[in-house]
Parts: C-alpha cells; sequence; structure tokens
C-alpha cells in the first residue's frame, strides 16, 4: 500500500524516515493509531478495512498510521512486534494503549471510547463519504470469506463470519457457523449474544422487508406486529435503540399483547447487547413501565 493508495486523508503510510515527525510529533495534537500489518497476513485484511472506516468516520479526532512491516522492518523491531496484526495507539509522543488481533468493529470502537476519542465534528469530503458508508452485510461475508480462505486457523474471523450472516438474514448458515466453532469459542460472549439473536431473527422468518414495516407502523401506530417486528429488525440490522423504542412501545400502550411479548423481547434483547449503557438505560425504562 502506497499513500497515494489511501482513501483518506485521515489515513496515511508511516515509513522509518518520517516516523519522527508524522508519527510522534503529530500524536501531540492528534491521536496517532499505528497498524502493523502485512499483504500476506488473513486478519489484517480484515482488520484493515474496518480501522480504515472508523479513521474517516471520526473524522480528524484520530490519524490512521499504516506500517507494512516487511517493508518497514526497522519499525516493526522498534515496536516489538510478534504477531500481526498489531494496533498501537499514540497519544501526546507516547505508546498509551494497543493490542494484537483482527478485533471486530464493537470492540474497536470500545477500545477508542475508552482512550477518550470520540468521532469528530464536521463533514467529511466526498471522498471520505463514500469510504464512510456502513459495509454492507453482503460485503462483509464476502469480505470474512476471502480473509478465512487466506487463514482458515483463525477461528475468531468465523464468529465474525456467522454475525454477518445474521445481519443478512441468512439464519440457518449463521447458525451453521456457530456450531462448527471450536469449544473455546462456543462460549465466547460474542457466540453467546449471537445465539440469542438467532432466536429473535428466527421471529423474521417470512416477514416484511424493514422498509414495509416502517410503512405499516407510519401508517398505523397501533399495528403491535408491525411494531414488534420492525423492533427486531432493527435490533438485528445493529440499530439497537431504535429496536428497543419499539419494544417499549407496545410495552407502554398494549402491554398485554400477544401474551406480555413486548416485555419478552426486550429481555431477550438486553441478552444480545454488549453495550452496557444501553442496556441499563432501557432496563430501567422497562422498569419504569412494569414496576
Amino acid at each position: 500500500m502506497t499513500s497515494a493508495q489511501t482513501p483518506s486523508a485521515h489515513v496515511f503510510d508511516a515509513t522509518t524516515a518520517g516516523f519522527e515527525q508524522d508519527v510522534i510529533q503529530a500524536s501531540l495534537q492528534t491521536p496517532i493509531l499505528v497498524d502493523l500489518w502485512a499483504e500476506w497476513c488473513g486478519p489484517c485484511k480484515t482488520l484493515g478495512p474496518l480501522l480504515e472506516k472508523l479513521a474517516v468516520e471520526y473524522n480528524g479526532a484520530f490519524r490512521l498510521a499504516k506500517i507494512d512491516v516487511e517493508a518497514e522492518q526497522q519499525l516493526a523491531a522498534m515496536f516489538g512486534v510478534r504477531s500481526i496484526p498489531t494496533v498501537i495507539l499514540i497519544k501526546d509522543g507516547q505508546m498509551a494503549d494497543g493490542f494484537a488481533g483482527a478485533l471486530p468493529e464493537g470492540q474497536l470502537r470500545e477500545f477508542l471510547t475508552r482512550n477518550g476519542i470520540e468521532p469528530g465534528d464536521g463533514s467529511a469530503n466526498d471522498a471520505e463519504v463514500i469510504e464512510a458508508e456502513p459495509e454492507s452485510p453482503e460485503e462483509a461475508i464476502n469480505r470474512l470469506q476471502q480473509a478465512i480462505a487466506a487463514a482458515p486457523d483463525h477461528a475468531e474471523l468465523k464468529l465474525d463470519l456467522a454475525l454477518a450472516l445474521l445481519r443478512a438474514g441468512q439464519v440457518e448458515p449463521a447458525q451453521a457457523e456457530l456450531d462448527a466453532l471450536p469449544a473455546n469459542l462456543a462460549t465466547d460472549s460474542r457466540a453467546v449474544r449471537l445465539r440469542n439473536q438467532l432466536d429473535l431473527a428466527r421471529a423474521l422468518a417470512g416477514a416484511p422487508s424493514l422498509a414495509e414495516l416502517r410503512q405499516r407502523v407510519a401508517a398505523n401506530g397501533d399495528d403491535w406486529e408491525a411494531r414488534d417486528l420492525l423492533g427486531v429488525r432493527l435490533l438485528i440490522e445493529g440499530d439497537a435503540a431504535a429496536g428497543l423504542d419499539q419494544f417499549l412501545d407496545v410495552l407502554k400502550r398494549q402491554r398485554d399483547w400477544n401474551d406480555g411479548q413486548a416485555k419478552k423481547r426486550l429481555l431477550a434483547a438486553f441478552a444480545t447487547l454488549d453495550d452496557a449503557e444501553v442496556v441499563g438505560t432501557y432496563r430501567r425504562k422497562m422498569a419504569s413501565l412494569v414496576f
């Protein structure tokens, strides 16, 4: 990867010659996330695009420095890299935090938040907006399948693939990937959440599309079935708060509908989410309606 190929002003290739100025000195003004990667590294092909997407989305809250460890062996040795991908956060001229391995997007966001990095204000230019568009489930499936082919022993990629399959509505293939996980990942918190998500997703068998459900709710706010299914779709597709709001609305206005299904949906949803703040907020909202 060369500098001319970087997708955004927030992403650049770091070299030994420019490291002091471009990374160390620059980190005094803006945090620099250093991504140590190599062309032959399968997990790097999963992590790299996610980091680049976040760099664009965060719009200057941090910059992403890409280091090809094959081309920049001196820098790799300086960081003491033992495996790739390895990511190091440089703040105020010092190494502040880091991790090894290809983390999923949710954990990458948690890493940034933990280090005080939040999305920046302002609008990206047109080229950056294109790069910042969310990856579709189908694109994620294709990317992950290629990464698994390149690194078949990297089991965490298979869990990521199961999640992508679920988001694409492919419930049975997602279940098959989940069932095939090795024992050490079968009890991973993400695998446990995925099982709960699959239970929710089965409610969508034969259900209308997201757009159709939105239209039904807009046309009739008392269409409890549409609200219920819309909540499930939003939850599965990653808009947790909006999905939970649908369940809360049913609970508030028609608590006993379908044998109290809204409460059951909320409890099942809490088991699928890894955002403690969102879960805590909506647990309190539910409690205020139930008790």
